[in-house]
């Protein structure tokens, strides 16, 4: 396809509309939710507002506008050299001297002021690659030796680097973004079975094989075992929502963000947006993930070639999961994973990356087909 001569349209403008209403949410939300930390910790009640501002808002636009204008085919000469990249920054997770442990888990650089999450950008990185890759398989997409092998190598590498941090929540995320991708680039139904069949003995033999990880499957299923332990965050979780009611306590009013629930800005702040904002407002929030979802895969299907489905399907599968993974376990349904809730959650790098990869997809239904 020769994109100099193709001609292109306005981009989803609902698609866009809603990305940037979410994020306003996450800037109204992220300056509710830690007030209280800020202020007692930095002595600046807006101090993580800002941070977010600074290096998620500002960063992010100027990665999004990259994303937008830039035809979104040529990526693939960045697919090796990214996915390499960031093969070495997951790493240096683990170097001491520039890598940031907390909670146990080590999964963020810290250079100077700066504190980045590689797994952020891995999974752009990873979509932006196995998109190429599978579209250069072409008719051999079908083929065991040829697609699924090399497909299973490189997800197993991502695998042990992500699982080593530990990471659950992000390497289910990244495992369910390649399942959606295969899916849509055409793996047989038998070959998708034997990957669900692997994924899943992995994920079992991971989580049994970590304290960390059986520590959370407990909470999961029994929560109420040891409120003040292991099920303590799921429960002051569970409490927020509940106090919520239909209509919240009003913007700025939880309870629960003094310094009740853990992470009240980051992985957590779903709960304090439930109990602010209420049960209506929270729907709406649900809605707007489903609505990406929907938008985002119709520009997958009505994409004018396999590398740009593969991308947009990939991206949107990433928002729209990630989203209701973080959710899931806020109210209980899915074990705590500690993955941000998208476009929402306090977080420099999730937000900026995801704002890039926003720009991307939008750059693509600049290209689509019109029915």
């Amino acid at each position: 396809m020769n994109f100099k001569s193709t001609p292109t349209h306005s981009p989803d403008i609902w698609l866009l509309l809603t990305i940037v209403g979410l994020v306003f949410l996450g800037f109204m939300m992220v300056g509710s939710a830690s007030s209280v930390l800020a202020e007692r910790f930095r002595g600046d009640v807006y101090f993580f507002l800002k941070h977010q501002v600074l290096f998620g808002g500002v960063a992010g636009v100027v990665l999004f506008c990259l994303g937008y204008f830039v035809p979104y085919r040529s990526w693939r000469l960045f697919a090796l050299p990214a996915l390499i990249a960031s093969l070495v920054l997951l790493v240096l997770v683990f170097v001491p001297g520039i890598s940031l442990q907390y909670g146990g888990a080590s999964r963020w650089i810290d250079i100077g002021p700066i504190t980045f999450q590689p797994t952020e950008l891995t999974k752009l990185a990873f979509i932006v690659y196995l998109a190429a890759l599978l579209e250069r398989k072409g008719e051999e997409i079908r083929d065991f030796r040829k697609s699924v092998l090399p497909f299973a190598v490189i997800t197993s590498i991502l695998t042990v680097l992500v699982a080593l941090q530990p990471d659950f929540g992000t390497l289910f995320t990244i495992t369910a973004i390649a399942g959606a991708m295969v899916f849509v680039a055409g793996f047989r139904l038998r070959h998708l079975a034997l990957l669900m069949a692997g994924a899943f003995a992995v994920f079992l033999a991971l989580i049994t094989s970590a304290r960390h990880g059986i520590s959370r499957l407990i909470t999961y299923l029994h929560p109420e075992l040891d409120p003040q332990g292991i099920g303590y965050q799921v429960n002051q979780a569970l409490l927020a929502v509940g106090t919520g009611g239909i209509w919240g306590l009003g913007l700025g009013r939880s309870r629960q963000k003094y310094q009740f629930l853990p992470e009240p800005a980051g992985d957590s702040i779903f709960a304090i947006m439930a109990e602010e904002l209420g049960l209506v407002r929270s729907v709406l929030l649900l809605l707007a993930f489903v609505w990406i979802g929907w938008r985002g895969y119709t520009i997958a299907r009505l994409s004018p070639d396999m590398f740009g489905r593969l991308v947009a399907a990939g991206i949107t599968s990433w928002i729209v999961i990630q989203a209701f993974v973080n959710i899931g376990a806020i109210l209980a349904i899915m074990p705590l994973t500690g993955i941000p809730l998208p476009f929402i959650s306090y977080g420099g790098s999730s937000l900026a990356i995801l704002l890039f990869a926003s720009g991307i997809l939008l750059n693509v239904s600049k290209y689509t087909v019109v029915e």
